[in-house]
């Protein structure tokens, strides 16, 4: 990898290839799928599932490349609320073998100190080698330790805290310990969950906990009142575009080139940012002269849906190529 590269989406699979070289196709076929059986939600905080690092390496080849999407989404949603801001320092709470700090590497440049928390020792080891073998400083030069991920931690206090598809693995109270420990310690802090609607819930129970430390939400809610959606009638989620490798396509059974990976996310900070004046909430619906857009909005005004026509101009172009997720209005358009 050349060492001026920046980091990318290609960067990790080119460092992933090698993880399972030596390593039996159905075994690693059966690693993985013993782990996503596993692996979220039945978790102690003191027993990691990753047992050793053929264990690491099938789970990291498989969930690594979705977990760096959805990372990435996020924080670009952090970046784009501010966008003079940058973190100097970062601490990744519960980061497994580094995706969340690659997606990091990859929205904003460096220098920036960097430590990686967690509790399986294999999963720490694995990081490091791959973060080793990047073309990236930070990513080179990051500090893996060991921590059980719960009550009683303690964190550094940085510039940018993550914790990112971590909170299922842990009780309530653990949940509750860790987002308190993040919010005292980061200047900004980005939680990303499955996009599933109980990953929604803890995301939404997450932000309230933020907000009543302190905190106010960059993104992705254009406000810092209480969600609009009505609990068990629906759920705030956003996807994003995974390419999906050979061992991909071997344990899911699929033919397809990619796969979309759904989470649910809050990004909030203690220096001033812009939320979007409003968010996309699913995939737009492109009509025959019209474009559908379902958009969470300011504070009072909720969940609406906006129909865009050819009549509105150069904002019914925008809306034909927006994305679910993104802002509205785009900050370069003119509102009729």
């Amino acid at each position: 990898m050349n060492v001026s590269a920046p980091t990318t989406a290609e960067d990790l699979r080119s460092a992933l290839a090698g993880l399972l070289d030596g390593l039996p196709p159905k075994q690693a076929a059966a690693a993985v799928e013993r782990l996503i059986a596993n692996y979220r939600g039945r978790t102690p905080t003191d027993a990691p599932v990753l047992r050793d690092r053929s264990d690491v390496a099938a789970y990291a080849a498989y969930r690594m490349p979705a977990t760096f999407e959805a990372v990435r989404a996020a924080l670009a949603g952090l970046a784009a609320a501010a966008p003079q801001w940058s973190p100097a320092s970062h601490v990744d709470v519960g980061g497994g073998t580094g995706a969340a700090t690659w997606a990091v590497d990859a929205t904003w440049d460096g220098p920036r100190t960097t430590t990686v928390l967690d509790w399986a020792e294999p999963a720490l080891a694995l990081g490091r080698e791959l973060a080793g073998a990047s073309g990236s400083p930070v990513l080179r030069t990051a500090e893996w330790r060991r921590a059980v991920i719960g009550s009683g931690i303690t964190l550094p206090e940085a510039d940018l805290v993550t914790v990112s598809y971590v909170l299922n693995e842990l009780t309530p109270e653990a949940r509750r310990a860790v987002v308190a420990e993040a919010a005292r310690a980061g200047r900004a802090v980005v939680l990303i969950e499955p996009g599933t609607p109980d990953g929604y819930l803890r995301i939404r129970e997450a932000r309230d906990q933020l907000i009543e430390a302190g905190l106010r939400v960059a993104a992705p809610c254009p406000h810092d009142g209480t969600c609009p959606i009505e609990v068990g009638q629906d759920w705030c989620h956003f996807s994003a575009r995974v390419s999906r490798s050979s061992l991909h396509r071997q344990v899911k059974g699929g033919s397809l080139a990619y796969e979309d990976e759904k989470f649910s996310y809050v990004a909030a900070t203690r220096f001033p940012a812009e939320p979007a004046p409003s968010r996309i909430t699913r995939k737009p619906q492109i009509r025959k002269g019209l474009v559908l857009l379902d958009l969470c909005g300011p504070q009072g005004e909720g969940l609406t849906r906006s129909t865009v026509t050819k009549r509105h101009g150069d904002l019914y172009k925008a809306a034909r190529d927006a994305e679910w997720g993104e802002q509205w209005p785009p900050t370069d358009a003119t509102t009729p």
